[in-house]
């Protein structure tokens, strides 16, 4: 980011921050819209007990577990699925009905079927894995055509062909795969957490502080879980940008 798009986006948060003061003086209700500095009073108090450092450290574990998952298993059925169509076209009714299946209904079953603490990780694997392998199957179909002729004159194993050809055209697709399903599985996360109430979770935050009528707490679990959601998504590009560069300097 230049500094012309960083001023910008200050000016845009600036301009938010202004109709959410007029609204609230609007509407003059803290139930239906608290004043922005009530809020931030309100959310630098959270961040500082333990109740949250739980919640934020449990919601954070079960994406990371969610993430780790969706990736091998990704890697398991998209190689084979655009490596041979017959594997693709078995696996396609099943990206179907992930993709055509609600979200909210794919958080109660799972609910039923793991529990409180399990439904969540299930919920965002479950949307994450077809955008990995649906990445990873493009990565694959993209190899340059011309290497792979270079592989065939040479024999090359299956193996080998993986090594030189598959994986490094892969790459690429599957970060850009990560990097959509990141902002998604902390939405996926969050709203199971919402609905299902484990002990420990940003979304429990949310529900106590909705059933309580507490909005001014209710956003700042919301701005909080907004921070945290774009400091992972800095990180992660960061680890991009590092990838990136080393790739580009071998």
């Amino acid at each position: 980011m230049n500094k012309r798009e960083f001023f910008w986006g200050i000016g845009g948060v600036f301009v938010l921050l202004v109709l959410w003061e007029l609204g609230s003086r609007v509407l003059a209700s803290d139930i239906l819209l608290p004043d922005p500095r009530k809020t931030l009073v309100t959310l630098v108090g959270l961040i500082g007990t333990q109740k949250f450092m739980k919640a934020l450290g449990m919601s954070l574990v079960r994406i990371l577990i969610s993430m780790t998952i969706a990736i091998p298993v990704s890697l398991l059925i998209g190689i084979p699925s655009a490596l041979n169509w017959r594997i693709r076209a078995f696996m396609r009714p099943f990206f179907l009905v992930i993709a055509a299946t609600p979200v909210l209904s794919i958080i109660l079953i799972a609910f039923i079927w793991f529990g409180q603490e399990r439904t969540p990780i299930f919920s965002a694997f479950l949307m994450m894995f077809p955008i990995l392998t649906s990445n990873i199957m493009a990565g694959i179909q993209s190899a340059d055509p011309k290497l792979r002729e270079v592989l065939d004159l040479y024999n090359l194993s299956e193996l080998q062909r993986l090594r030189y050809l598959y994986i490094p055209s892969l790459l690429p697709y599957m970060i850009a795969g990560l990097h959509s399903a990141l902002s998604l599985c902390w939405k996926v996360v969050v709203a199971a957490e919402v609905i299902v109430q484990p002990r420990f979770a940003l979304g429990t935050g949310m529900q106590m502080a909705k059933a309580q009528l507490e909005t001014i707490e209710l956003i700042a679990w919301t701005i909080a879980t907004v921070i945290m959601a774009g400091l992972t998504e800095s990180v992660f590009l960061a680890i991009k940008k590092l990838f990136m560069y080393r790739e580009g300097a071998l």
